[in-house]
């Protein structure tokens, strides 16, 4: 974890959680990854530097924004961004294109999995935006990734807290740690349509 960010959070709070935690969902390179910068403010919180709660509200409101921002500008305007975008949009056609063909295929859900996903979030509301799918769709989707993504690493960053020296000194395996957490989610989300679609299954049948 840079020093820069350790004094910053630590001095600044949830202004600094807020501010970091938005720059990155619109685009802008951060020092450390949002969900490392989440798992440290859940340290501090369970120091009783911060207030658990209010850390996770500042973090959904920052990530909410930040994404709709980005959101509603592809969504309005794509067409023309992606003929004349700047280069600090962190747009690659390739990715576009993989992200399409997936979200496109997989609906909701594929949104939601995206919007969880280390490296892919900013992708998601950028493609989501130039698929044109409607707000009333969007929105909700990321409401609730918003909600899971923050509450999930800054509780887990509150419950290492005793173990954080260790934590540190094997920052460099936390992709997989991302990966594992990942990987929890998901499954529970699949549980839940899994068993939803059963329902309505049986409804179709009864």
């Amino acid at each position: 974890m840079p020093e820069e960010v350790v004094y910053y959070v630590t001095r600044y709070g949830y202004l600094a959680i807020f501010i970091m935690v938005f720059l990155q969902e619109i685009g802008m390179p951060n020092p450390v990854p949002n969900e490392l910068l989440l798992i440290f403010s859940g340290y501090l919180s369970f120091k009783g530097l911060l207030y658990l709660p209010s850390v996770i509200l500042t973090a959904i409101i920052a990530d909410f924004i930040g994404t709709n921002i980005l959101y509603f500008l592809f969504y309005s305007t794509g067409a023309l961004i992606m003929q004349k975008k700047p280069n600090w949009i962190p747009l690659s056609a390739r990715m576009i294109e993989r992200l399409s063909t997936k979200i496109s295929k997989g609906g909701q859900l594929s949104i939601f999995i995206f919007r969880l996903t280390p490296f892919t979030r900013g992708y998601t509301s950028v493609i989501t935006g130039l698929l044109q799918i409607k707000p009333k769709v969007f929105l909700p989707i990321a409401l609730i990734s918003a909600i899971s993504w923050a509450t999930v690493y800054v509780v887990i960053g509150h419950f290492i807290g005793p173990s954080w020296n260790l934590f540190t000194k094997n920052i460099p395996g936390f992709q997989y740690i991302m990966v594992a957490v990942l990987g929890i989610i998901l499954c529970m989300v699949l549980l839940v349509y899994w068993v939803r679609k059963r329902e309505k299954r049986n409804k179709i049948q009864a």
